[in-house]
């Protein structure tokens, strides 16, 4: 093994030079720094710590929160020649035992384990028997009580540095926002560690954002220019998970369901499946995800509101680790806003925990609701100032239309105010159009000043303006949670006519023409490649390294992506190398894997050509 950090990256992980922050933090880390480290997902995270654990004398002790992730994580660096295992509860004794004697001998670079498993005592004493190179803490945003990924166990790592002052520690995140960072250094002492912040930009993911007005229509639709590849598809309830991931089925994809009502061997097998085939769509709820290391997701699907900004982020950044490109698409209404806030509301929360919780939402909703280049305002929410626009989002493809909607704003709110900020969107719009339904009636909201004044707009553009409304904070969902609307702070200056206020034009679904049947999902090319521009006469050739890839992944146990990822085999498919000094040139080809699967590459690539 070499012992310079340049020459580990070319010569086990086969990549030419370092990107962005990552030779600045090996470099601090070998030297015996401590680190804080917040850097986008497809960053290359892991080899901020496996590459200075390598130069380092000793073990370098991994704190990870997920199976899934230990497992994936350690396949592909034995796949690289790297002496490293894992211990947690899927393995029995007998190998946990041989695990730790590697550990005491010295044998092992590197020791995946699972936060509960390290703060035992006896492993504690264990590790005090042992030379430590380092201790990376993974998914290190799991210290923080605000956010939904929160793991009790992650306050207690401080212990660390107390009893392992000498070693290094480096704490590794892909999402943080001012306040999850401050918890990090606070919960597990990193006062003085050098903080390392990239920006959180995947300028590979393109994003768009529309209204559901049809959601399995919308998703066949979106579907048709992802066949054949692996994505992600969210959905809030597992009801919602269990319905889509069937009538996918029964169309022709290969969809699985993932969410935590399902049996843990049933949710492994889904999650092994989707790790370890191509073309594998996982509808889910977000339980799934964290930790789940695939690199070739080339979208993922929300259909509906994620819980904040921060979960959206993390969610999308699923899709394009390996630096193709990759899609972020999401539908949403009004009702997902309800639902969210009752949520919220009926939680058992602390109120403080509570107010949060709505800013969170109000953020996401206000990103939804946007006109502007949407990476601006969702960097903004990392407080990362993007010098947009980005020309890669569905607002600067295509800017939306506005229109001056300040009069039927003053409407909405005079309504909502009028009828007593006690009822819900629908009951104000049936007053607003005067409609005498019997909730109406007996409420004498017929004898309201406001009854009838917006009868010359239908009910969806009167759910669009306070579906706008509740995202400028001119209106708020009660916080208690029985979905009723009530005017704001901000709400006088609109009714005073102080303030004008610009709606965007919602687009209507197209009629007729442009229903595809369902079947069509599973018909056509099957192959995938279709977000990664390949051309038609580049097409045997991918498909034929991709099943050659497959068979190898078979044949070694692990999933494709580590045997090579697709980015590898696409700079294979346009280099074209004709021996393995030209294939140990493409970035992802190193030493081990080039004398492991070198021939079986090239003999695809002469077969073709």
């Amino acid at each position: 093994m070499p012992s310079n950090a340049l020459d580990i990256l070319q010569t086990v992980f086969g990549y030419p030079n370092f990107r962005g922050q990552q030779q600045a933090i090996v470099d601090h880390v070998v030297e015996g720094g401590d680190a804080l480290v917040l850097m986008p997902t497809g960053g290359g995270k892991s080899l901020c710590y496996q590459i200075p654990a390598l130069v380092r004398q000793g073990t370098g002790i991994v704190v990870s929160p997920l199976i899934a992730l230990m497992q994936d994580q350690v396949d592909a660096l034995r796949e690289a020649g790297v002496a490293a295992a894992f211990l947690n509860s899927s393995i029995p004794a007998d190998e946990q035992r041989e695990v730790e004697r590697q550990l005491l001998a010295g044998e092992l670079n590197l020791l995946y384990v699972a936060p509960e498993r390290l703060l035992t005592g006896r492993f504690l004493s264990l590790l005090e028997r042992t030379e430590v190179a380092l201790f990376a803490i993974d998914e290190a945003h799991c210290v923080s009580q605000w956010g939904h990924d929160f793991r009790p166990e992650y306050r207690e790592l401080a212990v660390l540095h107390q009893r392992f002052a000498h070693v290094p520690r480096i704490a590794l995140t892909a999402t943080a926002d001012p306040r999850t960072r401050e918890e990090i250094v606070e919960r597990l002492s990193l006062q003085e560690a050098r903080q390392f912040v990239a920006s959180f930009d995947r300028p590979n993911i393109g994003y768009r954002v529309g209204l559901r007005h049809n959601a399995k229509r919308q998703l066949a639709e979106f579907l048709e220019g992802h066949r054949g590849e692996s994505g992600i598809v969210y959905c809030l309830s597992r009801r919602k998970v269990d319905e889509t991931a069937e009538w996918l089925a029964e169309s022709g994809v290969e969809a699985l369901p993932y969410h935590a009502g399902l049996d843990a061997a049933k949710r492994s097998a889904n999650q092994k499946r989707f790790l370890r085939e191509d073309g594998v769509v996982m509808v889910a709820t977000v339980a799934f995800g964290m930790g789940i290391d695939k690199p070739d997701v080339r979208f993922v699907a929300h259909l509906d509101l994620p819980r904040s900004m921060e979960g959206y982020y993390q969610e999308t950044g699923r899709g394009g680790r390996d630096g193709l490109p990759a899609e972020a698409w999401m539908i949403y209404g009004l009702s997902d806003v309800v639902t969210m806030s009752q949520m919220i509301a009926q939680s058992e929360s602390a109120d403080d925990r509570k107010r949060v919780e709505r800013q969170k939402l109000e953020s996401l909703l206000a990103y939804a609701e946007a006109t502007d280049c949407r990476r601006q305002l969702l960097l903004g929410a990392f407080g990362e100032v993007y010098r947009g626009p980005c020309g890669h989002c569905d607002n600067c493809i295509e800017p939306p239309k506005t229109w001056d909607a300040t009069v039927p704003a003053q409407k909405a709110l005079s309504a909502v105010y009028r009828s007593g900020q006690r009822f819900g969107s629908g009951h104000v719009i049936d007053i607003l159009r005067g409609e005498e339904t019997p909730k109406v009636l007996s409420s004498n909201h017929h004898q309201l000043s406001t009854f009838g004044i917006g009868a010359s707009m239908d009910e969806k553009q009167w759910r669009s303006v306070f579906r706008q409304l509740l995202a400028a904070g001119l209106l708020e969902a009660d916080a208690e949670g029985y979905g009723t609307l009530r005017l704001t702070t901000a709400s006088r200056a609109v009714l005073s006519g102080g303030q004008t206020v610009k709606l965007r034009e919602d687009v209507r679904p197209p009629r007729g023409g442009s229903r595809r049947r369902d079947s069509k999902l599973a018909s056509g090319d099957r192959s995938g490649g279709g977000s990664l521009g390949i051309e038609a006469y580049e097409q045997s050739m991918w498909d034929a390294l991709r099943a050659v890839r497959t068979q190898l992944a078979k044949q070694h146990g692990v999933p494709p992506y580590v045997v090579f990822h697709d980015a590898t085999l696409l700079a294979m498919l346009r280099a074209l190398p004709a021996n393995e000094e030209e294939l140990a040139t493409i970035s992802g080809v190193g030493e081990a894997k080039l004398k492991r699967y070198g021939r079986d590459f090239l003999a695809v690539i002469n077969a073709q050509e």
